[in-house]
């Protein structure tokens, strides 16, 4: 077996987990290098003091990157050794990652690799092509290693719930101009040279209506922004699905955040997408149903859909050196 030497596989760790998703793609963390050992920190000055007062999808956020990571490390030939949360004084740091045992990684690990840079969040329908259920079991097992619970929403009555739900929370917080001006204060206009943030070919200049329908955040907000690709084919809602805990403390949501990169890295190998609604979920009252009346009880964590389009968005992600502390 070979491998890379630690300090390489360290940094390509922080490389790799530039690409993990995060809400509205504000990059909320920053990492350090010390000896053989990287620390991830959440990065409370990018935190959606609005939408996300208690910091439960920043954690999520960095719990994506910490995957990235895991993976990345993998690939260069190390079984990662992870401490999550590791000093309650510091609670900023959200986890530490060393090089362990040199491995062989399988073919598995390598092909989420590869996807790392190419995976992108949808923001629109999905083309009318079938999910293989194969493939869902797949994500469900990927996220059962991490302790989390994917379940596939299959009841049509349950689908429009969630559906309607998320129309509900986007038209209060539409209603609030603390969430649009915290919205909008994250979208890109064209031509802009930032590298956080929804740039604007990565939503849709007009959304197209899915049924049920599942509305979208209006980056554009009053202005002629956003892609113009032809979406007329593209209307198909895909396959639901919640992403749920049995708790809700911090590891909780770190955990929450691993199992969605790794079910998003698994989806994206086989083509597939996935688009979020977190609207709902930014609102206590709703989210606290959703748990009792759809998640039996456990918390919900993330509400996707996943499907097959042909868009080639492109994205994009601070330098080394803004996120090197």
């Amino acid at each position: 077996m070979r491998s890379v030497p630690a300090k390489q596989a360290l940094e390509a760790a922080v490389e790799a987990a530039r690409w993990a998703p995060s809400v509205h793609n504000t990059q909320p963390w920053t990492f350090s290098i010390s000896g053989e050992e990287v620390s991830l920190r959440a990065d409370p000055g990018r935190k959606l003091r609005v939408a996300d007062a208690a910091g439960r999808e920043l954690l999520i956020s960095c719990g994506a990157a910490l995957f990235t990571m895991r993976t990345a490390m993998r690939c260069a030939g190390f079984e990662p050794e992870v401490r999550t949360l590791p000093d309650p004084d510091r609670p900023s740091l959200l986890a530490t990652l060393r090089p362990g045992t040199v491995i062989e990684p399988d073919e598995s690990f390598r092909a989420l690799g590869r996807v790392i840079e190419h995976r992108r969040t949808h923001r629109a329908g999905f083309a009318d092509v079938p999910v293989p259920d194969r493939l869902i079991e797949r994500l469900v097992s990927a996220a059962t290693e991490e302790g989390v619970r994917l379940t596939p929403v299959r009841s049509p009555q349950a689908i429009s719930v969630i559906a309607a739900l998320t129309r509900a929370a986007q038209g209060v917080q539409a209603q609030d101009r603390r969430f649009s001006l915290e919205l909008i204060s994250w979208a890109q206009p064209p031509g802009s040279s930032r590298k956080d943030g929804v740039p604007a070919q990565g939503y849709p200049r007009q959304a197209v209506r899915t049924s049920p329908d599942f509305p979208q955040r209006d980056y554009s907000w009053r202005h002629d922004w956003g892609s113009q690709t032809d979406q007329r084919a593209a209307t198909s809602v895909g396959v639901v699905a919640l992403l749920t805990t049995r708790g809700d403390t911090r590891l909780d949501c770190v955990a929450a955040g691993q199992a969605l990169q790794h079910v998003l890295l698994r989806a994206a190998a086989h083509g597939v997408s996935a688009a979020f609604h977190t609207q709902a979920l930014e609102m206590s009252r709703l989210r606290e149903f959703m748990r009792h009346e759809l998640c039996s009880g456990e918390y919900p964590q993330m509400i996707m859909r996943l499907g097959v389009t042909f868009d080639d968005k492109g994205s994009v992600r601070r330098p080394l050196s803004e996120i090197m502390a």
